[in-house]
């Protein structure tokens, strides 16, 4: 007998149907699919919000980022990597704060920032 090919959708399905019948102890079935009550009733929910599709695993990654450096100074970051090349995130950092710039980011930050517009070798 062949193994019986499961997804986490498709177990969330079965999971939904189950919970829409009636006279069904949500608690009960919640321990059957060895998940917690709050996470049963918010695959409940996702499902009548929004189909199948609520399903779905979603992405963790948060939908702001408060602390990102603002796109101006990522900016003057780049123009000076333009004007030195060979400058890393201390001497940019250095040459920033020289330049009276309030709020120079770290040189970390720096090179973060040279790495995500691929300026890094």
């Amino acid at each position: 007998m062949p193994w019986k090919e499961t997804t986490k959708v498709s177990l969330r399905w079965e999971f939904v149907k189950s919970a829409l019948e009636d006279d069904v102890n949500m608690r009960a079935l919640c321990r059957q699919y060895d998940i917690s009550p709050t996470t049963g009733y918010k695959w409940l929910d996702r499902y009548l919000r929004e189909g199948i599709a609520g399903l779905e695993n979603r992405s963790r990654r948060p939908h702001t980022s408060p602390h990102r450096t603002p796109e101006e100074m990522e900016r003057r970051v780049l123009a000076v990597r333009d004007k030195h090349p060979d400058w890393g995130g201390r001497k940019i950092s250095r040459r920033l704060r020289n330049l009276g710039v309030l709020g120079a980011p770290p040189p970390s930050t720096i090179t973060e920032i040279l790495r995500r517009h691929d300026r890094l070798d």
